[in-house]
């Protein structure tokens, strides 16, 4: 493998078949889901990351839409079933390891399931405003926090308060 410029762009190549390697980000997508004003967190159960909390979400399967993701993912991980309402926003996750990540994350309902931390998850809980865990793994799923709690304040709103 070589180096070329491709408009400014550093990439690799093979000088015998003409192979390029394209280094680009994976898809991702997950559910932002409410219940009684808390929001649902997965705290990891594998690294990278172990032990920190993420919003239930995971890289995109080879012919799989996004949408689909963000719903097979939030059963493996919650035992939850969803239906999903719209998009809430996109990130880039630039600080994951294993690749960078362009991740995609819908509003959900739940409408099924009984809540059960499973796969990829060792605990999954709801989560008021104030409960919000201090070790959130990506910088993407903090961004999500702040928007959230910016641009969406009434989700987080109880009959209590």
């Amino acid at each position: 493998m070589k180096n070329f410029n491709d408009n400014g762009q550093k990439r690799r190549y093979c000088p015998n078949c003409g192979f390029v390697h394209y280094k680009n980000p994976a898809p991702a997508a997950g559910c932002v889901v409410f219940k009684d004003g808390k929001l649902l967190w997965v705290e990891r159960a594998h690294e990278p990351k172990v032990g920190y909390w993420t919003i239930p979400a995971g890289f995109c399967e080879w012919e799989e839409n996004p949408a689909e993701t963000a719903v097979r993912e939030l059963k493996e991980e919650t035992n939850l079933d969803v239906e999903i309402t719209g998009v809430f926003k996109i990130y880039n996750g630039n600080d994951d390891p294993r690749t960078n990540a362009i991740l995609i994350l819908y509003f959900a309902d739940v409408v099924g399931g009984e809540l059960k931390a499973s796969d990829d998850a060792s605990r999954a809980e709801f989560l008021g405003l104030h409960e919000s865990p201090e070790k959130i793994a990506f910088k993407s799923h903090k961004q999500a926090l702040h928007d959230l709690k910016t641009n969406y304040p009434e989700k987080f709103k109880t009959d209590a308060n």
